[in-house]
């Protein structure tokens, strides 16, 4: 296992474990302890506490961008494993430098965590919630060298061929 994917993996337990319990209790103690238990040795230890830091300093914000994506789940509704998921899948396509986690990556980093730790249709959920904001924010912004290449190949693809009467 990748090392930037363990450590998500265990972000996302210590999340989880600190949202089950009610947000209760140090989210930092509780990360530190995980990161002993399930990633000894693990060099990616400042980005485990970056990530955990950034998603609970924007968790209120994360949570409203959720349900708005996803208005018939309620926050509350949504399980606590899929929901810690899309806040760090969400916040790191919000908030991270896209030259180290390119949207694409954390979409897919949230999916491949969902098919691991949630249910049978978590990883399609939070492909189907994170590509919703994906689209709306990618709306917003200019398009970049990369992204201005891509749009243009699916506008190809989706034209509908020209008929004539000949």
């Amino acid at each position: 296992m990748a090392s930037r994917h363990l450590t998500r993996s265990i972000v996302m337990q210590s999340l989880f474990e600190w949202d089950f319990a009610g947000k209760l209790g140090d989210l930092k103690q509780i990360l530190e302890r995980n990161l002993q238990e399930f990633g000894p040795g693990l060099e990616e230890k400042g980005f485990a506490a970056e990530l955990t830091e950034g998603v609970l300093s924007k968790i209120e914000g994360l949570d409203k961008i959720i349900s708005k994506a996803a208005p018939q789940w309620p926050i509350e509704q949504i399980s606590i494993v899929d929901r810690n998921i899309l806040r760090i899948g969400l916040y790191e396509l919000l908030y991270e430098d896209r030259k180290a986690v390119p949207p694409k990556v954390a979409i897919n980093e949230a999916i491949e965590l969902g098919k691991n730790f949630g249910g049978d249709s978590s990883g399609k959920f939070i492909n189907g919630v994170l590509g919703t904001i994906y689209k709306e924010i990618s709306k917003s912004e200019p398009p970049d060298a990369e992204t201005a290449g891509e749009a243009d190949n699916e506008a190809e693809s989706q034209e509908p061929e020209k008929q004539t009467n000949e």
